[in-house]
């Protein structure tokens, strides 16, 4: 999500891997059943690359316009038109909050505690 918001949504750039060499129509899925096999390490890895990368994505298009820094895609509703930079970031709170929140929802129905 972070990776194709900001690399190919706001800077129009081509995906990157792992995600470039996806055959999509063979597996339409391949981004939720992908990662089986590799090891807890491998995917803190992957994480922590994609992270670096939009951070140095970010820091560049906040050089180039700041917050309001418009997305090269333009929405696909129609009339909404670009995204800011500022919009983009908010939405990856929000889509980072919502996995956190269904990884405690996970955590509380094996262990019974309840967070804060």
């Amino acid at each position: 999500m972070e990776s194709n918001w900001l690399n190919d949504v706001l800077m129009g750039r081509d995906e990157v891997e792992p995600w470039a060499s996806v055959d999509w129509e063979a597996d339409r899925d391949w981004d939720w059943h992908s990662a089986v096999d590799d090891s807890p390490e491998e995917l803190r890895r992957l994480f922590d690359e994609t992270v670096a990368a939009s951070d140095r994505i970010v820091a560049e298009a906040r050089a180039d316009g700041g917050l309001d820094r418009l997305s090269v895609t333009q929405s696909r509703r129609e009339g909404e038109g670009a995204f800011s930079l500022r919009w983009i970031l908010v939405h990856l709170v929000e889509e980072y909050a919502r996995h956190n929140g269904h990884a405690d929802l996970i955590r509380e129905s094996i262990d019974g505690e309840t967070g804060e």
